[in-house]
This record gives C-alpha cells, sequence and structure tokens, in this order.
C-alpha cells in the first residue's frame, strides 16, 4: 500500500496539469467567433453597400465576416470559395456567376459549411436558402418604368453584364414580359426569350441585349455603339448597377439626355443624381445593404444549430424599392445613413 501512494500522486498531479492546460483552450475554443463569408459576384459599388449589411451584422451577431469580391469572375470566385473551404469557415454566402456550372462547387461547399446564395441564386444545388429580390418581379417593375418613360410605345436596348447569371436572365425576361404584357410567370418554370433577337409586341420593340462582362469601358461602348446603329433609338435599360450610369455618360456626350430614356437598376450616386435632374426616369432598388445584413443573420443562427431561421420556400425575398424623381431625394437620404451604420 505504501509504495503506491507516490504513484497515484503522480498521477493526481498529471490530471490536474492536464485539466488546468487544458481548460483555457476548451473555453477558447467554446467562445471563439463564428467565422462567415460573404462571396460576391464582382467588384462594384453595388457591393460596398452589401457589405455594409454585413458588417453591421457582424457587430450585432458577434461574428466574424470576411467580404469576398472576385475581380476576374468565375476562376476567381471558385478559388475564393475553396480557401474558405480549407480554411474551415462556418457559412458562406454566395452570389454564384454561373449557376448551372457551379452546382458542383456549391454541392461540395454544402458538405462543410452552411451555405447560402444571394442576389442571384443557384436552384439546382444543395444551397439552404436563397436571400434576394425576385429578380423576375423586379424586371417587370423595370418594364413599367419604360411604360411611364415611352407610353406610346418605341424601340429599346437592353444592358448587362452577363447573361449566365440567373438574377440578370430573370431581369431581361421580367422587362420582357411587362412591355408585351405576357402573363407573369413562375420563377420556377420560367420561359427566356433567347438573347441576340429582336422581341416585340404592341408597341414596344426590343432590338437586343448588349453584355459586358462587368468591363466599364465596355458597357459605355456598347451604349455608343447602340446609339450609332439604331439612330430612332428610344431607350436604354440597364439590369446591373454600373450599367445606366455608363448608358448616362454615353447619352450625355452624344447630346442626346432625355431624348434617350434610361431606366436603370441598383443605386449608384449617378444614378440617383440622374434621376433628380430628369435624366433618368427611375431605377429599381433591390436593396443590397439587407442582403449583407440577412445573409449574415442567417448563416450565425445556422452555425449554432437553429434552423427555423429558413425560409420554409427556401426564399428569403427582400422587397424591392422603385425609385423615382418624387423619392430620390429620401430614398438617397436613408441609403447614406445605412451606408454609414456599416462602417
Amino acid at each position: 500500500m505504501t509504495s503506491m501512494k507516490p504513484f497515484i500522486s503522480l498521477l493526481s498531479v498529471v490530471a490536474a496539469l492536464a485539466c488546468f492546460l487544458s481548460e483555457p483552450l476548451h473555453t477558447q475554443a467554446q467562445g471563439a467567433k463564428k467565422r462567415i463569408a460573404y462571396v460576391t459576384n464582382g467588384v462594384d459599388p453595388f457591393w460596398d453597400t452589401a457589405a455594409a449589411g454585413v458588417r453591421t451584422a457582424e457587430k450585432e451577431f458577434q461574428v466574424k465576416c470576411d467580404i469576398l469580391m472576385p475581380p476576374k469572375g468565375i476562376v476567381d470566385q471558385k478559388r475564393m470559395i475553396e480557401n474558405l473551404l480549407a480554411q474551415g469557415v462556418d457559412g458562406i454566402a454566395i452570389s454564384p456567376i454561373d449557376a448551372k456550372n457551379q452546382i458542383g462547387l456549391i454541392n461540395e461547399a454544402c458538405l462543410q459549411a452552411h451555405v447560402i446564395t444571394h442576389d442571384s441564386d443557384a436552384p439546382g444545388s444543395k444551397r439552404l436558402c436563397f436571400v434576394g429580390m425576385n429578380n423576375y418581379k423586379a424586371g417587370r417593375a423595370a418594364g413599367k418604368l419604360v411604360k411611364e418613360a415611352l407610353p406610346s410605345g418605341g424601340k429599346i436596348m437592353i444592358f448587362v453584364g452577363r447573361m449566365e447569371q440567373l438574377n440578370a436572365q430573370q431581369r431581361r425576361q421580367g422587362v420582357v414580359d411587362e412591355l408585351l404584357d405576357r402573363p407573369e410567370q413562375d420563377l420556377e418554370k420560367m420561359k427566356f426569350a433567347p438573347p441576340g433577337r429582336i422581341v416585340s409586341g404592341g408597341p414596344y420593340q426590343i432590338l437586343d441585349t448588349r453584355t459586358d462582362n462587368f468591363d466599364y469601358a465596355r458597357a459605355k461602348a456598347n451604349a455608343e455603339d447602340a446609339m450609332a446603329a439604331n439612330p430612332d433609338l428610344n431607350c436604354m435599360v440597364g439590369l446591373f448597377a454600373y450599367n445606366t450610369p455608363k448608358c448616362l455618360e454615353a447619352v450625355k456626350e452624344a447630346g442626346k439626355a432625355g431624348k434617350i430614356k434610361l431606366v436603370g437598376f441598383d443605386e449608384q450616386d449617378a444614378v440617383l443624381q440622374g434621376i433628380i435632374d430628369g435624366h433618368i426616369q427611375g431605377t429599381i432598388s433591390q436593396q443590397p445593404y439587407f442582403y449583407g445584413y440577412h445573409s449574415v443573420r442567417i448563416l450565425n443562427a445556422l452555425s449554432k444549430g437553429d434552423r427555423s431561421v429558413l425560409p420554409k420556400s427556401g426564399f428569403y425575398e427582400v422587397p424591392i424599392v422603385q425609385v423615382r424623381k418624387a423619392n430620390a431625394e429620401a430614398f438617397r437620404a436613408e441609403l447614406k445613413k445605412l451606408q454609414a451604420a456599416g462602417k
């Protein structure tokens, strides 16, 4: 019995030491902030407003957020997502650049982290939900602005970054269906009019859809080329945030401000000022601040095992705002408040 005492004491010391050493590490692991990544589909001031929402939610929910904006498209986005997964991120909000061809990547990410989509969806993937506006509904709202600008009809050209994105496809189809007075389509069974062809019906004629792959110089050149090729062009519709500002630059330089009507998306200051000045009929804001905020809110809850935040439909809809001259000043003031709150 006496020979065992030193051995028992030694075990007690080792056990106590192990407990002492492990306790802080365990406490640190348990108290570590969840890490959430917000991945956009490119670099644009539009995403700065979404980032403000991310930063607000980061403070409110006490999480660590990475905001990643791929400058070179799908290759950069893929690399960013793979790096995040290798680092063990808890949740990722992705705006897919090419939903159909990124399903494998998104599904792989879903095996390692909580994954949602925002801005543009990938409904064929295993993502947990989509945060954003109803892009088709927003397209129809833009079509209504065109009707207000051209009540007697006219010739229209559409401009967009790329047509691979589902949000671009849905917005464009919304514009087409509204101008041609077609019945409203179901998002899950939507039929798309092929771009590159003239689409006409009633008094409206959509001449073409020009893409620029997020190249701002090309976006402006597309507008210039459209005016040169179609002297009787009546209206330009920009589907992405930068398209309408570039159209406005081209129209002003051609001396056609006010003669060619402009309708846009999002809330770049140049667009809001253009509305106030009477050069732009209106814009459709998708309120990107709330894309960022709600993406973080949902992923934070999921990382803690709370699935009640998931909408039953799989779609958390952020309402659109139609901005016209009557509400442009008030809208801009509120937007600046939200942007400042996220700094």
